[in-house]
């Protein structure tokens, strides 16, 4: 009896539960598209890695500290090493392979790179047929002499380059080649872009030595691979390691594994959110309908039906629809996975939408997220429904009168309020940031509950005063809407608590993002004293880049800051890796130290300048020593000059030396390239004039950009936006949930007042009035949501940039603008949430609606 009452109440409702159907398809599909994607991209690249990786690669081992610069030389295997492994007992064949990643791809006809613009690498080496080759040429042949290079099909259809075409191969020189085969990637790309050229040229060009970067090995089957990898590193002695093909798979698997999980974690983060959003969707729902159906259940309880039955007929409601929620969301999530594949196929990671990787998680976390979020949300009108004498069914069914003021509420609220409010302001206050992460992840959690809480009590007060103006410009139906948002403040709590989330978390995130963009460039404007920022790309700024800037009219000097990895060893006795920022002379000219103790200029002199952090960490003082030791026995010891204050992300957890004190340690011959060059215009000179002619003098080396201090800015801009942007897009969808809530209580709540919509239809309203009364009263409940989330975002926000103040996020930016247009949107959010509702209401017969049981 109990089911067949529950199921025909659930489809007599269907039209009024559809809402939170789409509200739970949506949540769902979130979760399980992203378990889909995430499923399909690792098994595309686990069968990348298991179908192309050796037996057995052997390589140079990890250099000690300070061995050879990466970025300027790749390091090596001896050349005679394919023989020596060729003969090890159970090897078919052993192939020397070279492979470079500080190589820079250009077309020489346009000098623009070519090549991933998203940070995967690119890599050039020779071709060479193994076993399992990740590429096959498809048009054209390998290369056969020293002019030939092969390019990989996305490259090249990206770059608009083929067979006949030119391209240029940078590494310390240009070398042209003529592009005479296309290779295309057997199972996927990963973004990168590969390039091959003949073993000779590749040794020649890449390496200038004779020589391999590694060596696969493919075993005859009568050995495992453990005991190639013992027998083959025993051959070869001291200098290599080995990985088996296990080995490689778990490192191919970790390099992109880490990109993959932040993805998912990521989106399964805001999928709780979006799910969060939904269950006040799904409480209000049921509320309404348990409000609505006090007479049904009041005679279901007077011929016998306990409140156990009652109780249990609305979570079978609630159960029916998390069931098929659920479904419909996995069928949905499907599509999504196959939009984030096609989305990643757009920034050149290349996946298969034809193969999508279903497992039992993507059902298993698909209905327990759907099925328990419905159910667990409907517990609490479900309490309601049970409490509902039978004398309620000789009474007008509606929406019950609820208390004024809930003492246990608001102490409850209230608490929760001054608890999470107190964290935050411990937070902010805090020394260290670890302390302040965890005083703010609380803080967050208990104001957001503790707001939830207070809603419907804040819903009264604060509704009248967003209302205030209503009577006056809309005349009755201003007043009819403001008195009903306010007439059930649970109701108008719980929907605004919906849109109060996705917003504050908005402009939280937009405090942060704004924080970081004004702290960046206020440290540029204080610190920086060089006008230009040139880089060279994966090799650094070579001697010839450098050159060409210091040539350059309108250039007064250049400054070069070069990294070098070393040991510390301090007067403590501790010895930690680390690396020296060795720096040209004229450094402590072009910019301006934040200085603690000591003197800048003390690094012409040969003295070193540290980190507060540092100093305060090993009892570091202005005239302490440091030993450095480089490495190959290249030691020195440097005294403490000056120690930098911190807060300032140019110069934190940097050890600065002036180039002349490292070189008596490390010759310059034996000095890596710089990481980057500073240019100082003369004096007198137009500076954008001389940004346009370094730009000139540099478009002979596709690899170097520069930037002047404005151009820096937006580089830093940009990439702060692109993130905020995500955030944005991936906050969307809590933003929509929040919507249909709106949608979903104005159009139940017209169904609740057919009889009073009628009434005053017959006394007078007319339609126009009707439908600006319920967009006016959805008007108000979504501002009441975007205060209420402006409020929590400001705090948040606020928080997070007192909690990094002292990792360079040191000056607060309040996003007014981005208010602004938050709060113009919660009203555009009310205007379209009150749409279908509003024209349902106009559209009711009179007569039919008073007459309305």
């Amino acid at each position: 009896m109990l089911l067949k009452t529950s199921l025909r109440s659930f489809l007599a409702h269907k039209g009024r539960m559809l809402l939170s159907l789409v509200a739970v398809v949506l949540s769902v599909a979130f979760v399980s598209g992203t378990l889909v994607f995430s499923n399909t991209a690792t098994s595309t690249f686990d069968t990348l890695f298991a179908s192309t990786a050796s037996d057995l690669s052997v390589g140079p081992a990890e250099p000690e500290i300070g061995g050879d610069d990466t970025r300027a030389k790749a390091r090596t295997i001896p050349a005679d090493s394919v023989q020596k492994i060729a003969g090890v007992p159970g090897v078919k064949s052993a192939v020397g392979q070279v492979m470079v990643e500080n190589a820079t791809l250009a077309d020489p006809a346009t000098l623009k790179k070519v090549g991933p613009t998203t940070g995967a690498p690119t890599l050039v080496g020779n071709w060479a047929d193994t076993p399992r080759n990740s590429v096959e040429i498809t048009s054209g042949h390998a290369p056969q002499g020293a002019d030939q290079v092969v390019l990989d099909a996305d490259t090249a259809k990206k770059a608009k380059l083929g067979l006949g075409g030119r391209l240029r191969v940078i590494m310390n020189d240009n070398h042209d080649f003529t592009i005479v085969g296309i290779a295309t990637f057997k199972t996927t790309n990963p973004g990168a872009a590969l390039a091959f050229l003949d073993t000779a040229t590749a040794q020649s060009v890449l390496l200038g030595q004779s020589a391999w970067t590694s060596v696969e090995v493919f075993g005859d089957g009568s050995r495992s691979d453990e005991q190639l990898k013992s027998d083959a590193t025993a051959r070869l002695g001291a200098g290599v390691q080995a990985k088996t093909a296990a080995e490689q798979k778990a490192d191919g698997q970790k390099s992109v594994g880490s990109f993959l999980d932040f993805m998912k974690y990521a989106m399964l983060g805001f999928a709780g959110v979006s799910l969060l959003v939904g269950g006040f969707l799904i409480i209000n729902t049921f509320s309404m309908l348990v409000a609505q159906r006090t007479r049904e259940i009041g005679l279901l309880r007077a011929v016998g039906g306990s409140r156990r039955q009652v109780n249990r007929s609305v979570l079978v409601e609630a159960l029916l629809l998390g069931l098929v929620g659920s479904t419909l969301g996995i069928a949905v999530g499907l599509g999504l996975a196959v939009g984030l594949i096609q989305l990643m196929n757009a920034i050149g990671m290349h996946l298969d939408a034809s193969d999508l990787k279903i497992g039992a998680d993507v059902f298993v976390a698909g209905y327990a997220v759907g099925v328990v979020i419905t159910v667990l949300a409907a517990w609490i009108p479900a309490r309601r429904a049970g409490k509902i004498a039978p004398i309620a069914a000789l009474r007008d069914h509606g929406t019950p009168a609820e208390p004024r003021s809930n003492a246990v509420r608001a102490a409850i609220g209230l608490v929760l309020t001054a608890g999470g409010g107190g964290l935050l302001v411990l937070a902010a206050n805090a020394e260290k940031m670890a302390t302040g992460g965890q005083y703010i992840g609380l803080g967050v959690l208990l104001t957001l509950i503790g707001f939830v809480v207070l809603g419907p009590l804040l819903a009264t007060t604060v509704v009248r005063v967003l209302g205030a103006l209503l009577p006056a410009v809309f005349g009755p139906s201003g007043k009819l809407a403001q008195r009903n948002a306010m007439r059930n403040p649970r109701r108008t709590g719980a929907t605004a608590a919906a849109l109060m989330i996705g917003l504050a978390l908005v402009i939280g995130a937009s405090v942060f993002t704004s924080s970081v963009i004004k702290s960046t460039n206020d440290q540029i404007d204080r610190s920086v004293g060089a006008d230009y920022i040139v880089s060279g790309g994966p090799n650094g700024v070579s001697p010839e880049i450098v050159a060409a800037v210091q040539k350059t009219r309108g250039v007064d000097h250049v400054t070069e800051q070069k990294f070098l990895p070393a040991l510390f060893t301090t007067p403590d006795g501790k010895t930690v890796e680390d690396g020296v920022s060795a720096v040209s002379a004229r450094f402590t000219d072009d910019f301006r130290l934040p200085v603690k103790a000591g003197a800048p200029d003390s690094l012409k002199q040969g003295a070193l300048g540290i980190g507060e952090d540092y100093a305060k960490e090993h009892g570091l003082k202005v005239g302490d020593t440091i030993k450095i030791d480089y490495g190959k026995g290249r030691v020195q010891s440097l005294p403490v000059g000056v120690i930098l204050t911190k807060g300032n992300s140019l110069f934190d957890g940097s050890t600065f030396a002036a180039l002349d004190a490292v070189a008596k340690a490390v010759p310059a011959d034996d000095q890596p390239v710089a990481a980057v060059v500073f240019g100082k215009a003369a004096a007198g000179a137009d500076v954008a004039r001389t940004l346009a002619s370094l730009e000139d003098a540099l478009k002979q080396y596709p690899q170097a950009s520069v930037r002047d201090q404005a151009g820096y800015k937006d580089l830093v801009q940009d990439e702060v936006n692109t993130l905020l942007y995500m955030i944005y897009g991936l906050l969307g969808l809590a933003i929509v949930v929040a919507v249909l809530g709106v949608v979903n209580t104005l159009a139940l709540s017209v169904v609740e007042r057919t009889r009073e919509i009628g009434l005053l239809r017959a006394i007078g309203l007319s339609r126009r009035q009707l439908r600006r009364m319920i967009r006016l009263e959805s008007v108000v409940i979504a501002l009441f949501g975007a205060v209420l989330g402006t409020v929590l975002g400001l705090a948040w926000g606020v928080t997070g940039q007192r909690v990094l103040r002292t990792q360079g996020l040191e000056t607060l930016a309040v996003p007014t603008t981005t208010i602004a247009l938050t709060l113009a949107a919660s009203v555009i959010i009310g205007l379209l949430a009150a749409l279908v509702p509003a024209f349902r209401a106009g559209r009711m017969n009179v007569l039919a609606a008073i007459a309305t049981d």
